[in-house]
């Protein structure tokens, strides 16, 4: 698969990423699947992970400031 900002190549990992569910909750989640690019690190999701994480955020706690959540499928 090749990065569509630079055209290198992306590879499979995982990581954390900061998610905004409103305006003053933050979401971290671990653990979770995407692809990086080995040159820009851009980055990309697949749908159905993209589907899964929108599923776990409308689902967070709004009343906390941050949350950090586990990624599982």
């Amino acid at each position: 698969m090749k990065c569509h900002v630079c055209g290198s190549k992306l590879h499979a990992i995982t990581t954390e990423l900061p998610f905004k569910a409103n305006e003053t909750t933050i979401v971290i989640m671990k653990n979770l699947p995407l692809y990086q690019c080995e040159s820009c690190s851009e980055y990309l999701l697949d749908d159905p992970v993209l589907k899964r994480v929108e599923e776990i955020i409308q689902n967070v706690d709004i009343a906390a400031e941050l949350e950090v959540i586990k990624y599982a499928a």
